[in-house]
This record gives structure tokens, C-alpha cells and sequence, in this order.
């Protein structure tokens, strides 16, 4: 019987999503790779293809499998799970990583709440129904198991964004789900964290740098105390070690992979 650990990760076609199915891959983990794949209207920047998902794929043979769903679509996230149990045999952890930015570069009072409404659906909701569909799975019938629940929030969800007020709020509500989940999981076996990036070399750091009008993301750099922009890896690092077997203590709080954002 095949013993290697399971995940399914979202947001997975590129970013820090692709760097974490990269690590877990490497580390010999088997992978369901969950992402759209498709542009969505309420994002006003291209999300990644199906194209990338796939180049994703083929990088690791039968060891990550690709499927497009919504992190909005209960039932596709259902599926991907149902996956997970059926092609590899288990689910030890869920790593929710899909995520966007919108409705930024004004102030709060100027925006719209539609202007929020796909960040909070996918970054938020999203999260929670990957927590509906996931938890279940690794508790088992009798209530009890062992895994992991990883989530992505961000140094923006610890501190203040000139008019990113909105992406403040997901990503605290963000931190605040995990802190909830943590707690509905006490004495389960199974742990949920959140990872706060700081400015990680992404398309969502690109759109941020364009609602700033910066002309590179380096700019961002000065944010940060170690005075360069993250790589998605490196993260992705502080992810694939929150999902092993040897961080069971590490609960219902966040880690600052932020290079040194927030104080």
C-alpha cells in the first residue's frame, strides 16, 4: 500500500500555489492541484491558465493531479477531495492559497462593495469551503484523525494598506477563520494555520504595484527587512513544512513568512 502523504492544494497553477504543489511534489507527497484556470470579471488582471496548471502537472508524472474548479463551487471542491480519496487513498493536508486583490487604489468611502466581492468570495469563502470539503475527509467517522489545514493570508492581514482596505479586511478575515477553525478542531488531531506572506514575487504583487502606479514591484522591497521581494518558494518552504507530520504543535495561530513586513 502506498503510504506517501495527500494534499489538495488550490490557487495552484502558479504562485505561491505552484511553488507549494512543487515543494510537497519534491518531498514526495501526492497532489491534487486545484485551480480556475479561467479570467473572472471581477478581476481586473489575467488569473492563471489552464495551460499552467497542466505544464504543472506533467513536471511530476502521476504524483499531482490537475483539476479546474472554482474555490467558489462547493461541490467541485467536494469533488477534488472525493479525488484525492479515490486516486491516492487519503487526505492528510488542505492548502487553501487561491486568492486575489481588488478595489484598490482609492479610499475606503469610494469604493464599492461589488469592487469586493471577488476577493471576499475566493479568498475568504474560498477558504472555507476548501475547510467544508477538506476537514471531514482527513477527520474520518469516528470524529478524530490526523492532518493539516493551511491557509494563506498575507502582512495585510496584520497591518495597515494605504487604500487597501479591502484586501486589510479578507485577509483578516482570513486569519480570524483559522483562528475559529483551530478551536472547532481542538483535540481532533488535526491543526489549521495561517501563513502571512509578505511581498512575494506574484501577479497579485504586480496588480498591487499597478494600483500604487509603481513602474516594478522592487519598490516594495523597502517594506520588508530583509530588502528584497519574496520568492514564491520560499513561502512555499514554510507551507510544505506546515502540512508535515513534524509541526503538530503549531495551532489556531499565523506564521510571519514576511521577510520581515510586520514588526
Amino acid at each position: 500500500m502506498d503510504t506517501a502523504p495527500v494534499a489538495v492544494v488550490t490557487g495552484a497553477a502558479r504562485g505561491i500555489g505552484a511553488a507549494t504543489v512543487r515543494r510537497l511534489a519534491a518531498a514526495g507527497w501526492r497532489v491534487v492541484a486545484v485551480d480556475r484556470c479561467a479570467d473572472d470579471p471581477g478581476v481586473p488582471y489575467s488569473l492563471a491558465t489552464a495551460g499552467e496548471l497542466r505544464s504543472l502537472a506533467n513536471e511530476y508524472a502521476d504524483s499531482v493531479a490537475p483539476v479546474t474548479a472554482d474555490v467558489r463551487d462547493q461541490d467541485a471542491l467536494d469533488g477534488a477531495v472525493r479525488l484525492a480519496g479515490e486516486r491516492f487513498g487519503r487526505l492528510d493536508a488542505a492548502v487553501a492559497a487561491a486568492g486575489v486583490i481588488t478595489g484598490g487604489g482609492v479610499p475606503l468611502w469610494e469604493t464599492r462593495a461589488v469592487d469586493f466581492t471577488a476577493m471576499f468570495d475566493i479568498g475568504v469563502h474560498g477558504v472555507a469551503n476548501l475547510a467544508r470539503a477538506a476537514i471531514p475527509a482527513m477527520l474520518g467517522g469516528n470524529g478524530t484523525g490526523t492532518g493539516r489545514f493551511v491557509a494563506l493570508a498575507s502582512a495585510a492581514g496584520h497591518h495597515g494598506m494605504w487604500r487597501l482596505a479591502g484586501y486589510n479586511a479578507a485577509k483578516h478575515a482570513v486569519v480570524g477563520l483559522i483562528k475559529g477553525l483551530a478551536n472547532d478542531l481542538r483535540g481532533t488531531g488535526i491543526s489549521a494555520v495561517a501563513v502571512s506572506p509578505g511581498c512575494t514575487r506574484t501577479a497579485l504583487l504586480a496588480e498591487s504595484a499597478r494600483i500604487y502606479d509603481l513602474d516594478d514591484v522592487e519598490a516594495f522591497a523597502a517594506h520588508q527587512l530583509l530588502g528584497r521581494i519574496l520568492e514564491p518558494d520560499e513561502v512555499a518552504e514554510v507551507v510544505a513544512w506546515l502540512c508535515a507530520a513534524e509541526s503538530p504543535c503549531i495551532t489556531g495561530t499565523v506564521v510571519h513568512a514576511d521577510g520581515g513586513f510586520v514588526p
